[in-house]
């Protein structure tokens, strides 16, 4: 079953990097990646449920199944009315999603700091100007066309918060 969960933490960390990244990139998350993240939650809540001797328990705690679900939509309720004003992407909104499954319900504390602890990070970033001897590179040329834009990439810092928590998640199991 450790076995299982290992693997099932890897690809969704897997898949979060990707989503980041491609929300660097090109700041587009795509529906795929969201789909495939839920799919991947599936697939442990399944091996949970089928490796327990209390169902209830694990269906309906804030522990189990339950409270990563309930997580997971309060984030997307969350990210939808902050799409809804513009002030975050459609992406952005239906990352929270899978996010909310895999930090689960104990983990939207330390997700909520780890996620403030990135945006004041990325704010320093953004505003402290980069040597010119890195100029060169390939990332900070696109973090110089994300501060021209002032369009924020907040799939990064969704992404690298959600890794942080799933983290101190896994170490505790």
């Amino acid at each position: 079953m450790m076995e299982t969960i290992n693997i099932i933490t890897l690809v969704a960390a897997l898949l979060l990097l990707y989503a980041a990244w491609s929300d660097f990139q090109r700041w587009r998350i795509p529906n795929g990646v969201v789909l495939a993240l839920v799919a991947v939650y599936a697939l442990a809540a399944t091996a949970r449920l089928m490796t327990t001797q209390d169902i209830g328990a694990v269906l309906f705690s804030l522990d189990g199944i339950g409270g990563d679900v309930g997580a997971g939509l309060l984030l997307f309720a969350l990210g939808v009315t902050l799409w809804a004003f513009r002030l975050f992407g459609a992406g952005d909104a239906k990352l929270f999603l899978p996010i909310g499954l895999f930090v689960g319900w104990h983990g939207m504390l330390p997700f909520a700091l780890f996620l403030l602890l990135g945006g004041i990070v990325t704010m320093l970033a953004l505003r402290l100007p980069m040597p010119l001897a890195f100029a060169h590179y390939a990332v900070v040329m696109r973090l110089e066309e994300i501060r021209a834009s002032r369009k924020i990439p907040y799939g990064v810092i969704m992404v690298f918060a959600t890794l942080i928590t799933m983290a101190l998640r896994h170490r505790q199991a």
